[in-house]
């Protein structure tokens, strides 16, 4: 099955620990959500906020992300789904998007030699 990444944005600096109930609600039926839908989240990570990046542009290095930006990306996960339709009406469903957004992303596969 298809594989998409879905790019999970936020509110700067984006800090998962300032997630409010009702927010932590939404996340918990998501993963039903998709299932319901045909998909099936294979992995997942929250990042820690914005405020702890480090980018690095050639040979230098700066604290904070790589871009100065009123989102930021907060985490993603990997989603196996039917097709690209499914993979859009999961993400639609994602909580982040009601302060945010998610970026849908499929994974690329090599071709075969």
């Amino acid at each position: 099955m298809p594989q998409y990444a879905i790019l999970i944005h936020s509110p700067a600096p984006a800090d998962p620990m300032d997630l409010t109930p009702d927010y932590v609600a939404l996340l918990e039926r998501y993963p039903a959500q998709v299932e319901e839908l045909g998909g099936r989240i294979v992995t997942g990570f929250a990042l820690q906020p914005s405020t702890t990046a480090t980018s690095i542009r050639g040979d230098v290095v700066t604290d904070g992300p790589f871009v100065e930006a009123k989102e930021v990306v907060a985490g993603f996960f990997v989603l196996e789904a039917p097709d690209l339709d499914v993979a859009l009406r999961i993400a639609k469903l994602n909580p982040a998007t009601l302060d945010g957004g998610v970026e849908v992303r499929p994974l690329f596969v090599p071709p075969a030699e």
